[in-house]
C-alpha cells in the first residue's frame, strides 16, 4: 500500500475514533401509555393553575336509578352517603350534579365541574344520548 493510501486509511480510521466518543445524541422516546400533558396535575401543556379551592371538592356523583336507591358521593376522595357526616356537616341532598352539606344552619352546595373543578381542553365529557 502506498504512502498516500496509508495516511488517508488512518485520517478514516482517527476520524472515526473520535466520533465514537462524542456523546450520543438520541432521541428520547414518548410513552405511548402516558395521557396527554393537559391531564397530567403539573404536566407541560396545562393550563395556568386554578386557584386553590378552600373547600371541599365534588368530585363524583352515583344515584342509582331506582326510586329509593343508593345515593354515594365522593368529596376530597371520601365516599359519603345520603345522610352521612363529612367533617362535622351531614349530607343533607343529591342530584345528578350537586350535594348539599348542612352543619347547623349554615348550608353549602357542592357542584361537579365547578369552575375550580372545570375538566381541561381535551377532556372526557358524558356521550350524549340523542
Amino acid at each position: 500500500m502506498d504512502e498516500a493510501m496509508k495516511r488517508a486509511c488512518l485520517a478514516v480510521f482517527a476520524l472515526a475514533a473520535a466520533a465514537s466518543c462524542l456523546p450520543a445524541a438520541a432521541q428520547a422516546l414518548r410513552d405511548p401509555t402516558r395521557p396527554p400533558a393537559v391531564l397530567v396535575p403539573g404536566g407541560a401543556g396545562t393550563r395556568a393553575a386554578a386557584p386553590a379551592s378552600s373547600g371541599p371538592q365534588l368530585q363524583s356523583i352515583l344515584i342509582a336509578r331506582q326510586p329509593g336507591g343508593r345515593h354515594v358521593a365522593v368529596i376530597d376522595g371520601e365516599t359519603v352517603r345520603l345522610g352521612d357526616s363529612y367533617r362535622g356537616a351531614r349530607v343533607a341532598r343529591m342530584t345528578p350534579n350537586e350535594v348539599e352539606l348542612v352543619r347547623g344552619s349554615e348550608r353549602r352546595v357542592l357542584k361537579l365541574n365547578a369552575p375550580g373543578n372545570a375538566l381541561p381542553a381535551g377532556g372526557i365529557e358524558r356521550a350524549r344520548k340523542d
